[in-house]
C-alpha cells in the first residue's frame, strides 16, 4: 500500500470541496463556466473528492481524465486557471492546518500547470518549453 502524499482524513478532503464548489458557484467568472456542465453539484463534488483521495491517499477510487473533460468542455481557458487556483489556495488556508494546505496547493499546482500545458494545444497556442 502507498503512503498517503500528506497528512490528512478524507473528511478534509470532502469539506474543502465542498467549501470550494460553494465558492466556485458565487464567483462571477468561475461560476458560469462550471454552471454550463455541472447540473449535479453533489455528483459533481463526489466525483471530484474521488479524485482528490486518489491523487493525495493512493485510494484507486477514481477513473475519469481531467485534461480530456476540461478541453472538451470547450470553454476552459488558460487564464482561468490562475484564478482557480487562487481561490482553491484560499478555501485550502481557511479549512486546513498550514503545512497540510502548503502541501496540498503544491499538488494541485503541479497539476494545474499538466492541465494548462495539455490545454495550450487545445487552444492552438504552442507550448512553453519555460
Amino acid at each position: 500500500m502507498i503512503p498517503p502524499r500528506f497528512d490528512i482524513t478524507p473528511d478534509q478532503i470532502a469539506r474543502v470541496v465542498a467549501t470550494f464548489y460553494a465558492a466556485i458557484r458565487q464567483h462571477p467568472g468561475l461560476g458560469p463556466v462550471f454552471a454550463a456542465h455541472v447540473t449535479d453539484w453533489p455528483a459533481h463534488e463526489e466525483k471530484i473528492i474521488r479524485f482528490w483521495r486518489n491523487a493525495i491517499l493512493h485510494e484507486r477510487v477514481y477513473d475519469g481524465n481531467p485534461l480530456v473533460a476540461h478541453r472538451d468542455a470547450g470553454n476552459v481557458r488558460l487564464g482561468m486557471f490562475e484564478i482557480w487556483l487562487g481561490l482553491f489556495d484560499s478555501v485550502l488556508k481557511r479549512e486546513l492546518p498550514a503545512e497540510t494546505a502548503a502541501q496540498w496547493s503544491a499538488l494541485a499546482h503541479r497539476i494545474g500547470r499538466g492541465l494548462m500545458f495539455g490545454l495550450q494545444g487545445a487552444e492552438g497556442a504552442p507550448p512553453s518549453l519555460r
